[in-house]
């Protein structure tokens, strides 16, 4: 089975001063379709770069990202945008919706910017009431709760049908029994649609209900683990 991504001696550096900032150093990954997991690690351990090149947001400075098949680490970056409206979804700690929009615009947002076929409103509208919204399809942001305006932003991150949904802190601003609400509802998501997850969080919690926990420390991986199959349950 082709792995949903793969990176390869990924490295991220960053030249400061007279010296060099080492992201990124040497990470290698397989994460297979359908997997829900976590990364995990200090503040500088590499996380939010790691996701960040995942996500075709930043180009390695050596080393491969396998996107389904594809090397996408040498794409220009129209090519690479273009690739990541057609296989990837997004979630942000702060939500990132338009304050002047309503959820169910703010859910086809995307489709702006990359058409997919047989996708509009209806579709949008479908994962608003798949997420629980049905009665908060007309609301803009100002007037839904944290935890509602992160499921109008688990919504957007499916609109393209992604096969790779990527999850910065999307927990970070709400209480935690909003985050264990959220953390099953984009379980239950990854079951039955087989959308694959990766989650950055500091949150132990919500790394314990993922199916692997993967470690970084200083840009490397210090472990990757499979969770246990009751704790992923619970």
């Amino acid at each position: 089975m082709t792995a949903a991504v793969e990176t390869r001696d990924l490295r991220k550096h960053y030249v400061q001063g007279r010296g060099t900032v080492k992201a990124l150093d040497g990470v290698t990954l397989r994460i297979e379709p359908g997997e829900f997991l976590a990364v995990v690690g200090r503040s500088g351990s590499g996380k939010t770069t790691l996701l960040d090149c995942l996500g075709l947001l930043l180009a390695p400075t050596d080393g491969q990202v396998i996107l389904d098949g594809e090397d996408a680490s040498r794409l220009g970056g129209n090519a690479r945008a273009a690739l990541r409206g057609r296989k990837l979804g997004f979630i942000f700690q702060e939500f990132n919706l338009l304050p002047g929009l309503t959820a169910l615009e703010n859910v086809m947002l995307p489709l702006r910017y990359t058409k997919v076929a047989g996708v509009g409103r209806a579709e949008a509208a479908a994962l608003l009431d798949e997420v629980g919204l049905a009665d908060r399809m007309t609301h803009r942001p100002s007037q839904l709760s944290g935890g509602e305006q992160q499921r109008v932003a688990i919504a957007r991150s499916l609109i393209n049908r992604p096969a790779l949904v990527l999850g910065d802190e999307p927990t970070g601003e709400v209480d935690s029994d909003t985050s264990a609400q959220l953390v099953g509802l984009m379980r239950r998501i990854n079951r039955e649609r087989g959308v694959t997850f990766v989650l950055v969080t500091h949150d132990h919690d919500v790394a314990s209900r993922t199916d692997r926990v993967i470690r970084l420390q200083d840009g490397r991986v210090l472990s990757d683990e499979r969770v246990a199959p009751e704790v992923v349950s619970a």
